[in-house]
């Protein structure tokens, strides 16, 4: 297992660029190749890879590619934290007996492309975010099991102590799930539900080439 437990450190000035070097597979015995591991669950560099690479191409195809690369620079790090958030959100929405149906992500996304005036204009926001528009669904589920965990818990998500309590129930989940991270990305922090210093989207309303590490 990864057993370094030192705090994550990134330039907030190193934009990357597309063409860098591939990154290292894990160094220990354990779980080689493993950028992370939840619940005994690999979360290997190569589809960590193909997930930042999937977002890359993407914004280079956008008229604003070259601003939404250098604005998610620290996008190995931030897809890899919703790759265990998306583990840990799946478990507590499951064992709170929290469902969603495939029509209801439908109707969901169809919502947030009116709202955000057009599927076109919903892509670059999320794009925006590190997220490529293949995993928009992921995204949109996300939301919506989090509403119905927010639901279950009867906590408001306006209210701080709703979103304490929703925070609180997550982070029981992540305790039990046993989440290892590579040190090379950081540490993943049970309290909070995040790894190192990235931010957690998911948890609000969504209104709004390979990497080196």
């Amino acid at each position: 297992m990864f057993r370094r437990r030192t705090a994550l450190s990134v330039s907030a000035a190193a934009a990357l660029l597309a063409a860098t070097p591939l990154l290292a597979a894990c160094g220990t015995d354990a779980h080689p190749g493993a950028a992370a591991v939840v619940d005994g669950k690999r979360i290997t560099v190569a589809q960590l890879q193909a997930r930042v690479k999937d977002v890359r191409v993407a914004q280079a195809t956008s008229p604003q590619g070259k601003q939404l690369i250098m604005n998610t620079g620290r996008l190995n790090l931030s897809t890899l934290n919703g790759m265990i958030f998306d583990e840990v959100l799946a478990r507590a929405a499951r064992d709170a007996g929290v469902t969603v149906t495939r029509a209801d992500i439908q109707d969901a996304r169809a919502t947030a492309e009116e709202r955000a005036g057009g599927a076109a204009r919903l892509r670059t926001m999320w794009l925006q975010q590190g997220i490529a528009p293949d995993q928009i669904d992921q995204v949109v589920r996300n939301q919506l099991l989090i509403d119905g965990l927010a639901k279950h818990l009867r906590a408001d998500r306006g209210r701080p102590d709703g979103q304490r309590r929703l925070v609180d129930a997550l982070a029981k989940t992540s305790r039990a799930m046993s989440v290892d991270v590579n040190p090379r990305y950081g540490t993943w922090d049970d309290q909070q539900v995040i790894l190192g210093e990235t931010k957690l989207p998911w948890i609000v309303p969504a209104t709004t080439h390979q990497e080196q590490a």
